[in-house]
């Protein structure tokens, strides 16, 4: 491979490369972070790559589409990392490109789980009444791993009181005409314990 330019972007520390490769035309993006055995200012104009040298060039300019895909998803909203790789397999980008970016990404904190979780548990109590045990399922079937998963919760109940959330529960599910084992079946199922389910109830 022999570079023809390289320029900076607006993104921090990405460049754009246009090489030549056997007669074909190259137009890609690197950044030094995806290079093992290359300096990022060690490619110039001119500049010639061995075979296993430009595969590694090649490969930095996936690992970078593959951010940028997820950046423009990020921009959006907050996202978990098991549901970035999800949606950039779907992409078609290979596994090993899409955990390079993901990494990358971590390592700036521009991805967060446990800022993915906070956005969710926000988000979700505005339609649903749910307790402890059901949130933490829930952000682990969203795959967040329950470490994590259970700080958040419990700073969620730092700022939610508990006891608020379960008297909605139970007047939606009072007004659903549920009654007595029916009643607290549902509530057990919506994560609340069955001491707060029954304070509540005899309130």
């Amino acid at each position: 491979m022999t570079i023809k330019s390289i320029k900076e972007t607006f993104y921090d520390g990405m460049f754009k490369i246009q090489a030549v490769e056997n007669e074909e035309e190259l137009a890609f993006f690197v950044r030094d972070e995806y290079l093992p055995e290359i300096n990022i200012y060690d490619i110039l104009p001119g500049s010639v790559f061995d075979e296993v040298l430009s595969g590694q060039l090649m490969d930095a300019g996936l690992s970078c589409a593959a951010e940028l895909n997820a950046v423009e998803y990020l921009s959006r909203a907050e996202q978990s990392r098991s549901g970035l790789l999800r949606k950039l397999l779907q992409k078609k980008y290979e596994k090993k490109y899409i955990e390079s970016a993901l990494d990358f990404l971590e390592q700036k904190n521009y991805l967060s789980d446990s800022r993915f979780s906070r956005a969710w548990l926000n988000t979700r109590k505005i339609n649903h009444y749910e307790g402890p045990s059901k949130l933490c399922a829930e952000l682990q079937a969203r795959g967040i791993d329950k470490a994590t998963a259970e700080a958040a919760v419990s700073d969620f109940f730092t700022e939610n009181d508990e006891y608020d959330i379960c008297r909605k529960a139970l007047e939606k599910q009072i007004s659903k005409g549920k009654k007595e084992e029916k009643l607290i079946a549902s509530m057990l199922q919506a994560g609340f314990s069955y001491k707060m389910i029954r304070d509540v109830m005899a309130e």
